[in-house]
């Protein structure tokens, strides 16, 4: 498939498919007669892995580590299954704090369904917060 083609399919760009392969991250497509790109299929495969080691934040550095090892052969898969390993341990850490923070986004928003009155006094920006009468505070609260 031409490269117009694969950027279809793929969800990249063109430039961005072009430039995955220039730093080593695709393979060099072969070329037709003409000079211009031809992709098998199976690189879909690849650029969906590419896809989801970004997405869970591997860096750029790491996939083409893995990159090269995948391109040395099966010779390599010890290697790769441990740096795969270390990554997964980061996302499943980064997992846990993502978790932490809906947590405390649920517990927030659970607390704004039926709590006007205690979003009115307390979560009202300053300048709208009710201020009590002059005369009604409590001695030594300053």
């Amino acid at each position: 498939m031409k490269i117009g083609e694969l950027a279809k399919r793929s969800g990249l760009t063109a430039y961005t498919i072009r430039y995955y392969e220039r730093i080593g991250l695709l393979p060099h497509a072969d070329r037709d007669q003409s000079g211009q790109r031809d992709y098998d299929a199976s690189i879909l495969t690849w650029i969906e892995f590419i896809d989801r080691l970004k997405t869970t934040g591997m860096p750029i550095r790491e996939m083409l580590r893995y990159a090269a090892l995948r391109e040395r052969g099966v010779d390599t898969e010890a290697e790769r299954g441990v740096l795969l390993e270390q990554h997964r341990e980061r996302v499943r850490a980064h997992v846990a704090k993502l978790k932490a923070c809906l947590e405390v986004l649920d517990t927030k928003i659970a607390g704004y369904a039926g709590k006007e009155q205690r979003m009115k006094d307390n979560d009202a920006p300053i300048h709208e917060r009710r201020r009590k009468p002059a005369g009604t505070r409590q001695a030594g609260t300053r």
